[in-house]
């Protein structure tokens, strides 16, 4: 959605209001003639400024808490662009009807609001200090939690502005603004004291050799704004605004009052926040794992998360967990593909079972730390060789792969049985949670399955083919952190192949399987992307059955008729086309993963805007 509305020709950008107006007047501001622009107030909102009369109105179209968008108090629509199309249509609360869009002039660009600027800068660098992270795992975590980063970045990025001063008095500020240069319009901000959990500010502003302070405080639904004035998501946004208009202040912010460890040199009027200097995040105190976060993130292993605030994200990340990197991601601790008995504690409980024996949850004692991990123990009461050969080709596929979104083999343990001990998924698989959780967003559901996509665009660059992937072969760790796992029946190809072909059918999963697996014997990453798509299907219908009540040779005739399964109820249509996509009869015609990826990757992030 983003992308499309940077797309459409009507829409400036982050310009200010008086531009817009501007712009409109050159347009000949006749009745209806409108333009979209990005609004300077609130995250991922919206404004529309319409001519009628002669005059010029502004309306804000806010993004609300179910991911959905409207004007104050009007109907909601699905994107930005539906509500322009609605009120083409209804005034409906407008002044008239949208009748004639302002296009940009010729080589002008949406533009560019100047915390864009900055954001890549401080989410590179918050993720990178706050858990340590390097190379591979650093890229994956941003790209798979960037809207929750910019989110937490965006709401917390004044405590990296020059003129933020944190917690100083009003007569600390007053001294701080007066001895240094005899400029009307500087200023700085300060956090006043904490009144329970109701953070409050204040904005002090030197006028004519005086100290004026604005209170800035805080709504219930956490806007900020100086008293009778207008509301914003973030102190930034209040500090642009009133960098280019009063609006109820003596005078314009002209100049920052730097933080004394700053350059004095900082600070002028207009683009602020784009001249900031590069700012080093609290180092954590605490051992990787158990950090003290700088923004106040709560880890949970167990997946017991707090409702969701779009403002105020206390959700568990990914990397707030002990499964995100490897455990040999410390070089001090040596990767070994044994286990010793006498490191491995085994608890009471099962966590699963099947043909192969029992999982069960254990501590692993490694050289630094303890880990709780799965340990898989087989059933082989007759020591039958095949079976035991079996689980170790699983086990020597695992411990070839180090991903984030894929189980790890830590280790095999050969005791009074054999044990593969691997990285734990508290939660369990996917098509069981989902449903006993029917309540879960589609953008949470959208959340786990592109982090499914990006496990295997790992093994498909990797040159590995699943060949079992489904919802029960995902594993959660958290209700936002998913990692593919069972891998029995999956194949390294070699360089000069890019399939593998089975010697004869086995006990497969033919609802999950293409039409060139059950024809040919053929398998490759274009037929895990085919698994990949009944796995969509599980996952936005909420952990149904596919093909529910046929047998499998009736899924295979239904699919050699061209007929597909329907849509879930309520599934987006963008991710009902994308699973058609992946069953492209012809594995040649049909994407791979390093298409399906990113498309899942840029719905997902429109969502969470």
């Amino acid at each position: 959605m983003a992308d499309k509305v940077q797309a459409l020709p009507y829409f400036f950008g982050n310009i200010t209001r008086e531009e817009a107006e501007e712009y409109l007047r050159q347009g000949g501001a006749g009745d209806g003639l409108y333009l979209l622009r990005q609004s300077r107030s609130f995250l991922g909102g919206f404004a529309l400024s319409v001519a009628y009369g002669r005059q010029l109105y502004h309306y804000t179209i806010e993004r609300e808490m179910n991911d959905t968008y409207a004007i104050a108090g009007g109907k909601s629509h699905r994107n930005p662009i539906d509500v322009i199309d609605y009120h083409s249509q209804e005034s409906d609360g407008l002044i008239c009807l949208l009748k004639r869009p302002f296009n940009r002039p010729r080589g002008t660009e949406p533009k560019v609001g100047p915390f864009e600027d900055l954001k890549e800068q401080l989410i590179r660098q918050y993720v990178k200090q706050t858990w340590n992270l390097q190379g591979s795992a650093l890229e994956q975590a941003i790209i798979s939690q960037r809207p929750q980063l910019e989110k937490l970045i965006s709401t917390t990025a004044h405590e990296k502005m020059p003129w933020f001063h944190g917690k100083i008095d009003r007569e600390d500020s007053e001294q701080r603004l007066l001895r240094s240069s005899h400029v009307n319009g500087k200023f700085l901000i300060r956090q006043r004291e904490n009144n329970g959990r109701n953070v409050s500010y204040a904005l002090c502003l030197r006028h004519n050799n005086q100290v004026m302070h604005y209170r800035i405080d805080k709504d219930k639904a956490g806007k900020l704004s100086i008293p009778d004035g207008k509301k914003f998501d973030t102190l930034w946004q209040l500090v642009e605004h009133y960098s280019y208009k009063p609006d109820g202040l003596l005078r314009v912010l002209t100049e920052t009052c730097p933080r004394p460890s700053q350059d004095s040199g900082l600070g002028a009027t207009g683009g602020i926040l784009s001249r900031i200097k590069s700012y080093s995040f609290p180092k954590p105190g605490q051992k990787k794992g158990h950090i003290e976060n700088p923004y106040n993130f709560r880890s949970n292993l167990r997946g017991e998360l707090p409702k969701p605030n779009i403002f105020n994200n206390t959700e568990a990340m990914p990397m707030d967990t002990q499964v995100y990197e490897s455990p040999y991601a410390d070089p001090e601790e040596l990767r070994s593909t044994t286990v010793k008995r006498s490191d491995l504690t085994l608890e009471d409980g099962e966590l699963g079972s099947g043909n192969f024996g029992t999982v069960l949850r254990g501590v692993y004692q490694m050289k630094k730390t303890q880990k709780i991990v799965a340990v898989k123990i087989l059933k082989n009461e007759d020591n039958n060789a095949a079976v035991k050969d079996e689980m170790l080709r699983e086990a020597s596929v695992m411990q070839q792969l180090d991903n984030p979104y894929i189980v790890r083999m830590i280790g095999i343990c050969e005791a009074e049985s054999l044990m593969l001990v691997m990285e734990l998924a508290e939660l369990g698989p996917l098509h069981k949670f989902l449903q006993k959780n029917k309540h879960i967003s589609v953008k949470n559901i959208t959340e786990l399955v592109h982090q499914v996509s990006m496990g295997m665009k790992y093994l498909e660059e990797h040159n590995f083919v699943h060949r079992d992937l489904a919802a029960r072969n995902v594993l959660l760790v958290t209700q936002h952190y998913a990692k593919i796992s069972d891998f029995g029946l999956s194949k390294a190809l070699t360089e000069e192949e890019n399939y593998y072909k089975a010697k004869g059918h086995g006990k497969w999963p033919l609802k999950w399987y293409a039409p060139e697996c059950m024809n040919y014997l053929k398998f490759s990453s274009k037929s895990d992307v085919w698994s990949f798509g009944v796995l969509m299907w599980e996952a936005f219908s909420l952990g149904q059955k596919p093909y529910k009540g046929m047998k499998g040779n009736e899924v295979i005739q239904m699919i050699e008729s061209g007929e597909r399964m329907s849509a879930p109820a309520d599934c987006p249509p963008e991710m009902y086309d994308l699973m058609r996509k992946c069953w492209t009869y012809r594995p040649d015609e049909r994407p791979g993963f390093s298409v399906v990826e990113p498309r899942l990757r840029h719905y997902y992030y429109d969502i969470s805007q």
